[in-house]
């Protein structure tokens, strides 16, 4: 049997004994044979001296009653003490010295009594009863503890539920907000796009006749100019010409979102040889090589994707040094999401990588994301020529096929830009085994296109 020393010393409450007997002897001997345990003990002599403690503490673990008292016996104190709630969980050990009958003993239990210890007391016995309810009363006060515990936790755990619910109406709302404000983005958007693209037609009409009346001054009033006038008109000229190709490629930037062509099988060998045959002049001018690898059959848009790669080739041409003549790199490779280093690629998803090298004068890699930017320039006019909205057309086609571009610099030794696309935007056609084309990561021999007036 557990005492009181075998329960955890945090949790154990005091212990707290009435002992009423009208013999004082018996109140010491009760009081000698538990005083061993640690109890507290508090003694009354009479009924009523117990009804006196009884009206100032009620915290006691147990009574220990002595049944046979003057002027008021073990059972009457024992009704009285039940009439008070507060009093009514507290067990009544009954200690007499006569052998009553069955009905006795009933009344004793009747009145709330829940044992019987007959005098002369077995000190042994007398320990291990008082043990027992002691335990019990650790039992009771540990479960009203776990009780409480639970009660708070019950608590908190609903208050959780509310401000979960609290939280879920306000991610609903924010929800519905946001989609509001898509929806206003997109249709914001829209009206920006039709808004560049009748602005840009409506302003190529002047100036077209800007550039002809130009073109009749230079070929018929030139010569009777002096220096100064030429100097004037041709500035004039030169600005209208650059106004002309801010106004196409606006067109060009307001076009690539809203024209969604139908995705198509395209060859892009033949692709890019229609670009090189339409930048024939350019690159005669440039003396330009290219060294271009077998590239796949991809689907795509095919008047959008035409724009992006031509856009990277005159990108490439553009940006040469004077002094070393123009080699371009294109290339085409298979890679899986997790060995590309280029934030939002699925990691097991496979990627066609399309790349476009130069050795022209570079750029610092700090202005990486600057390079992508409409009308972001990273050299004046002067120069270079351009309007600064090309990367940014390439950036948006690139997105619309649900893939990534990306450049490298150096500077004075050239540029690399990879357009990333996901296979299963259809690759087909790669080669003749696909499983050798993605270990190899080759899609086949390199042909060397030297300039064309070699």
């Amino acid at each position: 049997m557990k005492n009181l020393e075998t329960v955890d010393q945090e949790k154990k409450p005091e212990i707290k004994l009435l002992v009423v007997d009208d013999r004082v002897d018996n109140l010491l001997s009760i009081e000698t044979i538990l005083e061993k345990d640690g109890y507290v003990i508090k003694k009354a002599t009479s009924g009523r001296a117990a009804l006196r403690i009884l009206l100032k503490e009620y915290d006691f673990t147990l009574i220990l009653m002595d049944v046979q008292m003057p002027d008021m016996n073990g059972f009457e104190t024992a009704m009285l003490i039940y009439e008070r709630e507060l009093l009514k969980q507290i067990p009544i050990i009954f200690i007499t010295a006569n052998d009553h009958t069955e009905d006795s003993i009933y009344k004793g239990y009747e009145m709330g009594g829940v044992d019987y210890i007959n005098k002369p007391i077995n000190p042994d016995l007398l320990r291990a009863k008082v043990a027992i309810f002691v335990e019990l009363y650790f039992k009771n006060h540990q479960l009203i503890a776990q009780e409480k515990k639970l009660t708070e936790a019950n608590k908190r755990l609903e208050q959780e539920i509310e401000e979960r619910k609290s939280s879920e109406e306000k991610v609903r709302l924010l929800n519905k907000q946001l989609t509001n404000n898509i929806f206003q983005l997109e249709n914001t958007n829209k009206d920006l796009e039709r808004f560049a693209y009748i602005a840009s037609h409506d302003l190529q009409e002047p100036l077209r006749k800007i550039i002809i009346f130009g073109d009749m001054l230079t070929n018929k009033y030139k010569v009777h100019m002096d220096e100064e006038g030429r100097n004037y008109l041709d500035r004039m000229v030169k600005a209208s010409l650059r106004m002309q190709m801010l106004i196409k490629n606006i067109l060009a930037f307001s076009r690539s979102s809203t024209q969604m062509d139908n995705f198509e099988e395209t060859d892009l060998n033949m692709l890019l040889e229609n670009i090189l045959s339409d930048l024939e002049v350019y690159i005669e001018q440039k003396k330009a090589v290219f060294n271009i690898s077998k590239l796949p059959t991809l689907k795509v848009i095919p008047t959008q994707f035409r724009q992006l790669v031509q856009n990277l080739v005159m990108n490439a041409l553009k940006f040469s040094q004077k002094d070393r003549i123009p080699e371009i790199t294109i290339a085409a490779e298979i890679s899986k999401g997790g060995d590309i280093d280029i934030e939002g690629a699925q990691p097991d998803e496979y990627y066609c990588i399309l790349s476009f090298k130069d050795n022209g004068i570079g750029f610092e890699q700090k202005y990486v994301d600057q390079i992508f930017m409409i009308f972001k320039r990273l050299h004046t006019f002067d120069e270079i020529e351009g309007t600064g909205i090309g990367l940014s057309i390439c950036k948006k086609i690139v997105e619309q096929h649900n893939g990534f571009i990306s450049a490298t610099g150096i500077i004075n030794q050239g540029s690399t830009f990879k357009v990333f696309l996901p296979v299963n935007m259809g690759i087909d056609n790669i080669a003749a085994n696909q499983d050798e084309v993605i270990s190899s990561n080759s899609f086949g021999e390199k042909k060397q296109f030297a300039s064309l007036d070699s």
